[in-house]
Formats: structure tokens, sequence, C-alpha cells
């Protein structure tokens, strides 16, 4: 089992930035790739970054070039920095665990507002 703390959400004003981070514990060495979704209320999950076991990454096109996703593996810790926030980033984000057995572990999520 693995299990995910996201941390980091909150209010941001409208070109501002916030870093959220994930921490992981458990089975962390069956860990495939993590990745980061994001949810506003009646819309499906979305896939906003990846990052493989070899430091691979990959980008949701709004976010390309604003969002940087990152992880430390001496911490056990996932990343996304969000830079040049707008109203339409605004929703619940989650962090992934893609394992090895093809499984995916959720973590309860943390709400990112972008309001003035």
């Amino acid at each position: 089992q693995v299990q995910l703390v996201e941390s980091g959400g909150g209010l941001v004003q409208p070109g501002g930035s916030l870093r959220l981070s994930c921490a992981a514990s458990g089975s962390i060495f069956n860990i495939n790739q993590m990745a980061w979704y994001r949810q506003t209320p009646g819309k499906q999950r979305d896939l906003v970054a990846v990052i493989t076991g070899g430091g691979s990454t990959k980008y949701a096109d709004d976010v390309k070039g604003r969002f940087t996703i990152s992880r430390d593996n001496d911490k056990n810790t996932l990343y996304l920095q969000m830079n040049s926030l707008n109203p339409e980033d605004t929703a619940v984000y989650y962090c992934t665990a893609l394992m090895r057995t093809g499984y995916t572990y959720w973590g309860q999520g943390t709400q990112v507002t972008v309001s003035t």
C-alpha cells in the first residue's frame, strides 16, 4: 500500500504562484510513475502533469510553460510548481502513484483557488 498526502493548496490571486507537495509513504519502491490531476465540480479529473521513475515529464497543453512537476526521492515527495495562475486553474488537485502492478493510488486532494 501507498499513502499520499497533499499540501500547499490555498487562495492565490491571478498571476500568482503556488507549490503543491505530495508526501508518499508505504511501498514506494513499487511506484512506477507519479502524476498530478485536477478536478472542478461536475467535471472529470484531468491529467495535469506526469513524471516517470526515470524523470521524464509530460504536461497538459494548458499548463505547459507555467507548471513544473518534480520529485525528491530522498524525501519521497512529489511537487507541482504552479506559476502564472489564472482562475481556470481553480480546482481540487490530486496526487497519484501508478504502481508496477497497474494499480493507482490517489491522495485526498488539495483545493487551489485563483481569485481576486
